[in-house]
């Protein structure tokens, strides 16, 4: 059965996580990338739209696609995508000039701790409430290994960690995230779609968001980030040195993965979208490319709920 074939069945059978007898596990990826996230946040916007979470059995988020992810469990994905494009998250959460003072560039403690819980409230109960597993995926500091911290989460104050676990840009962030005495780091080192997570755990369908074009090939550390990073993993992340230099590999075995797999959709961003920088912040760019996003899975999903009536 397909992907799209699968959603229908379980639309017209109305079933829920834990009550299904099709046998199939079907789970959402979500890609992270920092500001590029905003593709996939569109995607999300519109599942949420379509009605389309239920369907699912867990949801798989990498980096920023965690905190996707999460907004789409909390039922909120469409009421606060405009996060993308507010000043008062934007410019709070990313400033290039904090680097003069040695503080996080992407300081993801204010955007969970602050943004998340006072400016947008996220619905963290609603999460941990939700029948749809949420995994955000972590690199583990000391091991490099990809790390899904799902078992990690038992009430709000540690999804909020996991949260920013899932985030921690090296340098960018600041230091490590600590789980129970252990660092982690950010998802993208290890594991930027979450196919090798989710097929660990007998995913049997896939639908990946994705936010890099086809025509965007993998690419390990430039020469730049080489001689910038070298020596903060070496003191923060050392596990994850290999891990990082192997970036190009990693990624090129995560493409064959989604792009073989016998049942699995990929929603991506159009040939001839805007190429989205890490720390892009301004709100036109912004706006657009979550509009994108609504698009790209609209046109690929949309099918489903109108051919299930």
């Amino acid at each position: 059965m397909s992907v799209l074939e699968l959603l229908r069945e379980r639309r017209r059978q109305g079933s829920t996580p834990g009550q299904r007898t099709d046998g199939a596990r079907l789970a959402l990826l979500i890609e992270g990338g920092s500001s590029r996230g905003a593709y996939s946040s569109g995607m999300a916007v519109a599942i949420e739209q379509l009605g389309l979470l239920p369907l699912f059995d867990a949801v798989y988020g990498s980096s920023a696609g965690s905190l996707n992810g999460a907004w789409l469990l909390c039922g909120r994905a469409e009421k606060t995508m405009h996060a993308w494009w507010d000043p008062r998250v934007m410019r709070t959460t990313i400033n290039p000039l904090r680097a003069f003072s040695r503080q996080p560039v992407v300081d993801t403690r204010h955007l969970v701790h602050t943004i998340y819980t006072e400016v947008m409230p996220m619905g963290f109960q609603d999460i941990l409430d939700n029948p749809v597993e949420f995994h955000p995926i972590a690199t583990d500091a000391l091991t490099g290994g990809a790390t899904d911290l799902h078992t990690k989460i038992h009430d709000v104050p540690s999804l909020q960690t996991a949260l920013r676990a899932s985030t921690a840009m090296p340098l960018l962030a600041g230091p490590p995230v600590v789980i129970d005495g252990h660092p982690y780091v950010d998802a993208g080192l290890s594991e930027m779609v979450g196919v090798r997570s989710a097929l660990a755990q007998q995913a049997t369908h896939l639908v990946a968001l994705r936010t890099t074009r086809e025509d965007e090939l993998p690419t390990g550390p430039s020469r730049g980030e080489r001689v910038v990073l070298s020596r903060w993993f070496a003191r923060h992340a050392p596990g994850v040195v290999q891990t990082w230099l192997r970036r190009k590999e990693l990624r090129v075995e995560e493409e064959e993965l989604l792009a073989t797999h016998p049942a699995c959709v990929q929603i991506r961003p159009p040939l001839g979208s805007l190429a989205v920088g890490r720390t892009e912040r301004r709100p036109e760019v912004m706006r657009a490319v979550v509009d994108t996003g609504i698009r790209a899975a609209m046109d690929s999903l949309a099918s489903t709920v109108l051919e299930s009536r």
